[in-house]
């Protein structure tokens, strides 16, 4: 089994090498997962008393003791399964994220993982920070809007399959949005963009961020201003942290060194009895070389 560890940038590896890698931290996460979904599973009651939660709180037409319904035999044990799995997945993101990051490690030259390292430790937080804003603010909003709407034309009946699945991933959503913070960091420090740019630019940003925040799972109005807000908030701080810690990293003098041993543009030439020759006609010693060479006789 290969070495549960990142891999130096010099190290020179195989593809069978690779592959046993990649075997490796695949089979830890899975282990790592695994146990997290037994013990979702286990508890899988207090997950189901916090999911719910928001639906609670929010007003709607299912009222304050209102639950989702399932519509098949097998609903609730599948839809109980599927909701760990989500929570499973939330509870083992940063070992997930550290599998990724310590496979492709190798491929960062000593720059870039100057760059990549302290990048990545602020993404767990961010996406907590996400979930978390998700989870209090837009989650609870966007019930509210949606199953208020037109509710006094319709009896409303909120399947369990589709509330959990909504939830969970507009809550990984919004986590992942979160991670703006990450790549303007990153594009500055690698020389890809600066400050002043992502200033002029702003209006072409907050345009994006409209259409993303658009393609979250609410699909509405209410949902889509809420998500902006905190996302227009964060472009606007990664732009002071560019300000301040994103100055573009330097190379490494040791790159430098090797791409000048691989060239010498002043390369004197050979050296040796030949090369001394050469040097000795070049420094004047022509009277000494005509007395080794004979001269034509004169007619």
């Amino acid at each position: 089994m290969a070495k549960l560890r990142p891999v130096g940038h010099e190290d020179q590896l195989s593809l069978v090498d690779h592959l046993d890698e990649l075997r490796s931290r695949l089979v830890v996460s899975l282990i790592v997962f695994g146990v997290a979904f037994g013990v979702c599973l286990w508890q899988n009651h207090y997950i189901l008393r916090i999911v719910n939660a928001p639906l609670r709180a929010a007003s709607t037409p299912l009222g304050p003791q209102g639950k989702p319904v399932t519509l098949g035999v097998a609903e609730q044990f599948t839809t109980t399964l599927t909701l760990s799995a989500y929570a499973a997945i939330l509870l083992t993101l940063p070992v997930l994220l550290y599998q990724v990051y310590a496979f492709v490690l190798p491929a960062f030259s000593p720059t870039e993982r100057r760059v990549a390292v302290p990048l990545l430790l602020m993404v767990p937080f961010l996406f907590i920070g996400g979930v978390v804003f998700g989870y209090f603010v837009i989650i609870p909003k966007a019930l509210q809007f949606l199953l208020s709407f037109n509710a006094e034309e319709f009896t409303t009946l909120l399947r369990a399959r589709d509330y959990y699945s909504f939830t969970a991933m507009s809550l990984i959503s919004i986590g992942v949005l979160f991670q703006i913070p990450v790549a303007i960091l990153a594009a500055t420090k690698l020389g890809i963009t600066t400050p002043e740019k992502l200033r002029k630019h702003r209006r072409y940003a907050i345009l994006g961020i409209a259409v993303v925040a658009m393609l979250l799972p609410g699909q509405d109005p209410v949902t889509m201003l809420i998500a902006m807000v905190p996302l227009v908030i964060l472009y606007e701080l990664s732009i002071l942290l560019a300000v301040f810690l994103g100055r573009p990293v330097k190379r490494d003098e040791d790159d430098g060194e090797d791409e000048d041993d691989g060239e010498d543009p002043e390369d004197p030439g050979p050296t040796g009895p030949a090369g001394d020759e050469g040097h000795a006609v070049g420094n004047g010693d022509g009277p000494e070389l005509s007395d080794r060479v004979p001269t034509s006789a004169s007619p």
